[in-house]
């Protein structure tokens, strides 16, 4: 009778798409604007940004700035609750770690910044509301970081870590610790150069010359970058525990670095971040601009995040902490995927073989396609699932996947030994 249970065929040809149809002839190569075109879209600094569009950065973006402007502050308020008495009675490292701040972002402590200095040593962490202030606040500092693991995995098409939790916020509690540590570090750092700058210049009794301030004024942003440089990498290896390979990790952190830099000196320079001469902004004037300066810099980040994934991605290097044995189960379940396709394209010009005989031929190919439907039944019976496949890999009974590609004649020959 018919084959009511069409599946595949011994098929010999390739199948192509309905609508495909074949080249009549060569294409020619764009020349002119569509030239130049061609070749700024296959750059690489656009295809990050393609890629970063495309993966919702400006949304991530906002979405993280939000959380940034609240952290630091409560970031801010925890280290000088826990610390700001060991710098309160150094005048030096008091004013060195505000101008650190201030590096970092700017404006941020001072008269006229969002925070005033005095108030931030007088901060008290002894008292009970103190310790449940610092609680409230250290959670807001996590969420932050947080929410600029999951921005940067999503850049990497990564789903979220799934680390446990608790191993989670205690990563995130020592990076920021590690990243405190390195204002600080940053504030002495600047202290022991420019006097170690001044009295070298003084030596030669050019203290005051212009030699010697640019040279102090240079210190100063080699240590910023440091600082920045550090920062960065570690947001992309340590924070989103992405298995970057070293040399594409230094290069995306020092040009997201080097990205934060320039943001800071326009903001600092009031190119950005101003709300002009608009009256009804200007009791919020620094508040919105530490939301537009937060966002600036989190686009800097995922855009640099996108430099580094538009990279591994034509290295086809896979950004997941893969072990060989998955990586092989991955790959057969695209080989098992491929050959299931060849088999439902020779299975659909069975059909249509099918239809169109008649007499003798039609019922020797109703025997040959209810002779191939058992076949392919075994076939995929026998092929085990990605669950069973790790088991076998573990036990090591899993067999070696072949270094080729299916096509319709393996297929075939694939076929020919499950009917024997």
């Amino acid at each position: 009778g018919d084959a009511g249970a069409h599946a595949v065929r011994d098929g010999r040809g390739v199948a192509t798409a309905p609508s495909a149809k074949p080249d009549t002839e060569e294409a020619k190569p764009p020349t002119g604007i569509g030239k130049l075109i061609t070749r700024v879209t296959r750059l690489r600094i656009v295809r990050a940004f393609q890629h970063y569009t495309s993966e919702g950065g400006g949304l991530l973006a906002a979405g993280m700035s939000y959380n940034a402007i609240f952290a630091t502050f409560a970031s801010i308020w925890v280290a000088f609750s826990v610390a700001g008495f060991i710098i309160a009675d150094n005048p030096t490292l008091r004013g060195a770690l505000f101008e650190a701040i201030n590096t970092q972002v700017p404006g941020f402590v001072g008269p006229e910044g969002a925070v005033n200095g005095d108030d931030l040593l007088s901060t008290d962490a002894l008292s009970w509301t103190g310790v449940i202030a610092l609680v409230g606040l250290i959670l807001t500092a996590l969420g932050f970081l947080a929410s600029m693991r999951d921005s940067i995995r999503r850049i990497f098409d990564l789903p979220p870590d799934t680390t446990f939790i608790v191993l989670q916020k205690l990563r995130d509690l020592g990076l920021a610790v590690g990243f405190g540590f390195l204002i600080l570090l940053s504030a002495v750092l600047s202290v022991v150069s420019n006097a170690t700058l001044e009295a070298l210049f003084g030596v030669f009794g050019l203290q005051e010359s212009v030699l010697a301030a640019v040279a102090i004024r240079i210190a100063g942003y080699v240590l910023v970058f440091a600082v920045d440089f550090v920062t960065v990498a570690g947001a992309y290896r340590v924070l989103s525990a992405i298995p970057i390979p070293r040399k594409r990790l230094f290069a995306g952190a020092a040009i997201g670095a080097a990205g934060v830099g320039v943001l800071k000196a326009a903001f600092a320079l009031g190119l950005i971040g101003g709300v002009g001469n608009n009256p009804l902004l200007a009791g919020f004037a620094v508040l919105i601009g530490l939301l537009i300066f937060f966002n600036f810099l989190c686009q800097v980040l995922l855009i640099a995040a996108a430099w580094i994934a538009v990279g591994m991605a034509d290295a086809h290097i896979d950004a997941r902490a893969l072990s060989p044995d998955q990586r092989e189960s991955e790959e057969a379940l695209r080989l098992e995927e491929a050959r299931r396709l060849v088999a439902d394209t020779n299975h659909r010009l069975a059909e249509e073989e099918y239809r169109q005989a008649s007499g003798l031929r039609k019922r020797l190919l109703a025997r040959r396609i209810r002779q191939d439907v058992r076949a392919e039944a075994r076939r995929r019976e026998s092929v085990p699932t990605a669950s069973e496949l790790l088991e076998l890999q573990k036990a090591g009974e899993a067999p070696r996947l072949p270094s080729r590609r299916p096509t319709a004649e393996t297929a075939e020959a694939e076929e020919k030994s499950a009917k024997s």
